[in-house]
């Protein structure tokens, strides 16, 4: 598909979630795979922005650092939402969501954080 953009997930994006995005022919890089346990916020979203991945996450931590980016000026891009109402979502829904965003018209980033609200 068209549109498409590379991400990159925190540690916090459970497995099934991934791979289902793999399975739907997503590019996707795991925190956990490029540096093991516990990576460093701040290293997470300054690699993601270097290679030009979107930050995938669910962690709070990253949503305050990509605020502190804003104001700084610094570009990025990431796809964020709140963990705890969508723990019991399938990963289907999060593939179509992400497939939604992609194909936009505009520039899904023009706000350079996307805030996902897949359908149940």
């Amino acid at each position: 598909m068209s549109g498409r953009f590379p991400l990159i997930t925190d540690e916090n994006v459970p497995g099934p979630l991934i791979g289902a995005l793999r399975s739907a022919g997503w590019d996707v890089l795991h925190a956990r795979d490029l540096f093991g346990e516990n990576t460093d916020d701040d290293v997470l979203i300054e690699y993601a922005a270097r290679r030009e991945r979107v930050l995938v996450s669910t962690d709070q931590d990253h949503l305050q650092i990509a605020h502190r980016w804003l104001r700084a000026g610094k570009p990025f891009r990431m796809v964020w939402w709140k963990q705890a109402p969508y723990q019991h979502v399938r990963p289907r829904a999060f593939v179509d969501a992400f497939d939604a965003l992609a194909a936009q018209a505009d520039d899904p980033f023009r706000y350079p954080i996307c805030y996902l609200k897949p359908q149940a």
